[in-house]
C-alpha cells in the first residue's frame, strides 16, 4: 500500500518559497494541454525565476508539443542549475532530487539528443552558457527539502556561504561540459 506522507518544514526549511515552482510544475503537468502550453510559454518568458524542477517539466511539454530540440535546451538548462543547487546545500542527501529528475524527465531527451551528438554538443554548450548569463532569480534552496533534514530537522545553515557560489558553479558547469565529453567519446561514430 502506497501512503503519503507530508511532512511540515520547520526552522530554516520552513522559510523555503516554492510557491511559484509547485503551481507552474501542476500547470505543465496538467491533463489539459492548453493549460500546459499557456503555462509553457508563460515560463519561457521568464525562465531564470522558476527552480529547475520546473525546466525539467517544460522540456516535457516541449516534448510532447513536436519540439525536441527546445525540450532539450530545457532539460539540460535544469540539470545544471539543479547540480549547482545541490552544490550548494548543505545537505548531501538532497542531491538526490537531481537523479529523481533525471529519471523522471531524462529519458525521453536524451533518446533525442543522443540520435545526433554535435546537436547534442551544441545544445549543452548552449544551456551552460545561457546558466553562466542568466541570473538564478529563485530560491535555490528547494532542494533542501529533498534532503533528510528536511525530515528529521537540521542545524545550520542549508546552503554552504554564499562567496563560494561563484567557484561551485564554474566547477560545476565545467564537470557538466567534461561529462559532455566522455559522453560524446561514448557514442560509437558510423564509419
Amino acid at each position: 500500500m502506497n501512503r503519503t506522507v507530508v511532512v511540515e518544514p520547520t526552522g530554516e526549511h520552513a522559510t523555503i518559497d516554492t510557491a511559484l515552482a509547485r503551481d507552474a510544475i501542476a500547470g505543465l503537468l496538467d491533463a489539459d494541454p492548453d493549460v500546459r502550453r499557456r503555462v509553457a510559454e508563460l515560463v519561457q518568458l521568464e525562465p531564470e525565476r522558476v527552480a529547475p524542477p520546473v525546466l525539467y517539466a517544460l522540456s516535457e511539454v516541449l516534448l510532447d508539443h513536436g519540439r525536441p530540440a527546445d525540450a532539450a535546451f530545457w532539460f539540460y538548462a535544469g540539470q545544471v542549475r539543479a547540480r549547482f543547487d545541490a552544490r550548494r546545500c548543505t545537505d548531501a542527501t538532497a542531491a538526490a532530487a537531481v537523479d529523481a529528475l533525471d529519471q523522471r524527465f531524462g529519458g525521453p531527451i536524451n533518446r533525442f539528443a543522443f540520435t545526433d551528438p554535435e546537436r547534442l554538443r551544441r545544445t549543452v554548450i548552449r544551456a551552460v552558457a545561457w546558466d553562466r548569463r542568466t541570473p538564478h532569480a529563485y530560491d535555490h534552496r528547494w532542494i533542501a527539502l529533498h534532503g533528510m533534514g528536511a525530515y528529521l530537522g537540521s542545524e545550520g545553515p542549508l546552503s554552504v556561504p554564499e562567496e563560494e557560489w561563484e567557484a561551485l558553479a564554474a566547477r560545476t558547469r565545467a564537470e557538466y561540459l567534461e561529462g559532455l565529453r566522455t559522453a560524446l567519446r561514448a557514442i560509437p561514430h558510423p564509419r
